[in-house]
Parts: structure tokens; sequence; C-alpha cells
């Protein structure tokens, strides 16, 4: 059984429109929650053993606030392909990454998060900015998880409902 964290990049700002999608940085609630995420990850010892992040710069600081707030050691590994992944993409990142931790956490964006956590859960909930969600993927070998392989919701969390 292997654990997948799906995190949702923090809240990023709009205020520069002259700046590129892909640099926007995180605005102050997303400064705030993604903290909040990290100390709710370590409260409850979620610790991934490896974080893949989008190369978003807004994806890059709630992995840096998120790592720094649970005190998790684990490496982050950027990944371009994470900026606006698909489900198709979520699914051959996972299936082909070449080590095989037992926890992964990856920070990425809207719509291609929400599809994948539907596509393995048949859940429908909503990933807002810095949501969380834990799914249980039954599988010995990241390599053997494909589209067919269903993934089991354990546990999603908002920001708006932690109190730290």
């Amino acid at each position: 059984m292997k654990t997948l964290y799906l995190l949702r990049h923090a809240k990023s700002s709009w205020k520069d429109t002259q700046l590129p999608d892909h640099d926007r940085p995180l605005n102050s609630r997303g400064k705030r929650d993604a903290p909040r995420m990290g100390k709710l990850m370590k409260s409850l010892s979620l610790n991934p053993d490896l974080i893949l992040s989008s190369t978003a710069v807004r994806a890059r600081k709630t992995a840096e606030l998120v790592s720094k707030a649970s005190q998790l050691e684990c490496p982050v590994e950027l990944r371009e392909e994470l900026y606006h992944a698909s489900v198709i993409d979520y699914y051959d990142i996972l299936h082909t990454l070449y080590y095989d931790e037992n926890s992964l956490m990856i920070i990425g964006h809207n719509p291609g998060m929400e599809d994948f956590l539907y596509s393995m859960t048949a859940q429908t909930d909503p990933m807002k900015t810095a949501t969380l969600a834990e799914i249980a993927i039954p599988v010995a070998t990241w390599k053997d998880f494909l589209q067919e392989t269903p993934g089991i919701l354990k546990n999603i969390w908002y920001p708006k409902d932690i109190d730290n």
C-alpha cells in the first residue's frame, strides 16, 4: 500500500498583471495557509518521503513553507510537467517514477489536480487552494499504479477548517 498526498498550491496573487502565470507569487492568504497545512501535517505525523512540486513560483513557495512548518526533511523535486498537468500527466508521472518511496506528496494546480483526485477515488471534493488530500493506493510499487487502480480517499483538509 502506498500513500499519496495531493496539495494544491496556496492562494496566489494577481496583483501584478504583467507577470506571466508561472511567475505569480503567493498572496498574504497563501503565505498564511501554506504553513498552517504544514503544521497540520506535523501534528498528524504525515511525512511524505518525497515531494514532487510544479515549477510555478506559487507551488515552489508552497512546498517551501509547508516543509518548513512541518519540519519535513524529505527532498523536494521540481517537475515542470506538473505545471497545468492533466489527469493523464499525473498518472504518467507516478507510473514512471524511478524510485519507490512509500509515500509521496504532489504540489500542483487545478483543474488537473481535482480531476486526478476524482479519477482515482470517484470523490468530488473540491481542491481549493492549500487543500490537502490523503489517498491510499493499493499497489506494491508506483510502476503498478495505473488509471484502473482505485484510490481510497482517507482524508481531506481545508485551510479554513484548521485551528492553528
